[in-house]
């Protein structure tokens, strides 16, 4: 009796943990590469235009670094909680983003350039929420589903039905990169979830679809493609344009570009690769673009290994947004692509967005981990039961 309460005891002191895997370990150091160099570059992109609007040098760096202490403790969080409880708050999560999404287009709201984004004075971008409530809904219906996602009725039509709604009310604000980006993940995931190639055709016809339907509500986005399949630069992306010509192959160096003196605007945002490519020329760029190739072959490969068909589907649509994003942006910044106003993850102003990437890293470490039981003083003992 006194030996089995022994043993009781030296049980009870054991605990569990997460071991991160070698591709979480490097996704790690990846990511936290990505985000100081990213402050170093928003501050060289940022400084001059906020002593322009009679702020201090240093203002939108030190608003950018309050995001990264809560996306540090998000992502700390995210990495410590099984990534499988995901799958249980996919519905609420859905819920409370439609709500959100329609709630920012009500009268009334703030109109940033030209259109309503933010709730609470740009502190919150209900289409971040939406995106990540895209990335953990659509798993959780696909597995839920199995093999039941080939048919058209029962399978394919509560994604159109939801997505639809969400690109709807993105086209309403209007935010046409990101409605073309929730369509994108879900296409993604249905094809790795085993849908008829087919029913692809489907999500093709209403892309364009949308794209038509916001080409009647506004005026940009028909003048945007009309410009990129001309050949015709706007403003901004003949400057984008000068700024990595200029940079050449090695840059003008560290803060000693023009571009962020006014030339370019929203240099700090959505056209911060600008900046990369002015100071460090062909190969900073090269270094961004090989940086998160490396995070999107860590994070294929964490889905791989993944510990259930929900983890893995969730690990593939979280590292496509990221590298996804990443890519558009670059792409525009050269001018390969249209101006989507998409953002650089890590590196471009918007706490809503630093927050969220953090989070979705986080989550990516967890499944890239296996959970363990520390058996503390008692570690050596043989007679203690493994797990």
């Amino acid at each position: 009796m006194k030996a089995d309460q022994g043993g009781s005891a030296q049980l009870a002191g054991t605990r569990e943990r997460w071991r991160m895997s070698m591709e979480a370990r490097a996704l790690l150091l990846v990511t936290a590469v990505l985000v100081v160099f990213g402050l170093a570059v928003l501050y060289s992109a940022s400084a001059l235009q906020a002593i322009s609007a009679n702020s201090p040098g240093h203002f939108f760096v030190l608003r950018q670094f309050t995001g990264v202490v809560a996306g540090v403790v998000t992502f700390a969080l995210c990495a410590k909680i099984d990534a499988e409880i995901w799958r249980r708050y996919a519905w609420p999560i859905m819920g409370i983003s439609l709500l959100l999404m329609f709630v920012v287009i009500l009268p009334g709201t703030e109109v940033i350039s030209g259109s309503r984004r933010y709730l609470f004075k740009g502190s919150i971008q209900p289409s971040e929420l939406a995106k990540f409530a895209v990335l953990v809904w659509t798993p959780m219906l696909l597995v839920k589903k199995g093999a039941a996602v080939k048919q058209m009725g029962k399978g394919l039509m509560p994604f159109v039905v939801v997505i639809g709604l969400l690109s709807v009310l993105a086209i309403l604000e209007p935010d046409i990169s990101v409605a073309i980006m929730f369509c994108l993940i879900v296409a993604v995931l249905l094809f790795v979830g085993g849908a008829r190639v087919s029913h692809f055709l489907l999500f093709g016809v209403a892309g364009l679809l949308l794209i038509g339907f916001a080409a009647t509500l506004t005026d940009y986005v028909p003048r945007r493609m009309e410009r990129y399949l001309s050949k015709e630069q706007d403003f901004q992306q003949y400057q984008s344009l000068v700024a990595v010509g200029s940079g050449g192959t090695v840059g003008v160096g560290f803060s000693q570009g023009n571009q962020q003196r006014g030339w370019l605007p929203l240099a700090y945002n959505d056209f911060i690769g600008s900046v990369v490519g002015e100071e460090f020329g062909f190969l900073g760029l090269g270094v961004f673009t090989l940086a998160f190739a490396l995070y999107g072959w860590l994070g294929f490969r964490i889905a791989r290994q993944a510990r259930s068909p929900f983890t893995a589907l969730f690990a593939i649509g979280l590292t496509f947004v990221t590298v996804c994003t990443a890519f558009i942006h670059l792409g525009v910044v050269i001018g390969l692509l249209p101006n989507t106003g998409l953002t650089l993850p890590f590196v471009s102003y918007g706490r809503s967005n630093l927050v969220l990437t953090l989070a979705m890293t986080g989550i990516l470490v967890n499944i890239g981990s296996e959970r363990e039981r520390v058996y503390g003083a008692s570690a050596t003992d043989p007679l203690v039961a493994m797990p």
